[in-house]
């Protein structure tokens, strides 16, 4: 069986049961599993998802997990333009807010 490590981040959390919220948790697998079909498997709708990281990287949803990965799943950002980083779509799906200079 291969199993994960999850962490997923703000309001994603609403998503998942209270005991799983804001903390990491292992999620098992018979089979190789895609990011994508995990997260689905958790209820996670991943058009709410701005970024995936396993082990630190960023991938994207057809990443295939491997045993003991670590798995670090992110809302989508609107103060930060994270479009250098992510693998999950092209462009942004907010435009970012703009900092005022003081």
């Amino acid at each position: 069986m291969l199993k994960a490590t999850f962490r997923f981040y703000e309001e994603l959390n609403d998503y998942l049961p209270e005991e799983l919220r804001k903390a990491e948790f292992i999620h098992s697998f018979t089979h190789p599993t895609s990011t994508q079909y995990a997260i689905k498997s958790l209820h996670i709708p991943c058009e709410e998802i701005d970024l995936i990281l396993v082990n630190g990287l960023p991938v994207d949803f057809s990443y295939m997990l491997e045993d003991n990965d670590r798995v670090s799943v992110y809302p989508i950002f609107e103060t930060f333009d994270i479009s250098s980083v992510t693998k999950v779509r092209d462009k942004p799906l907010k435009e970012t807010r703009k900092r005022s200079q003081d």
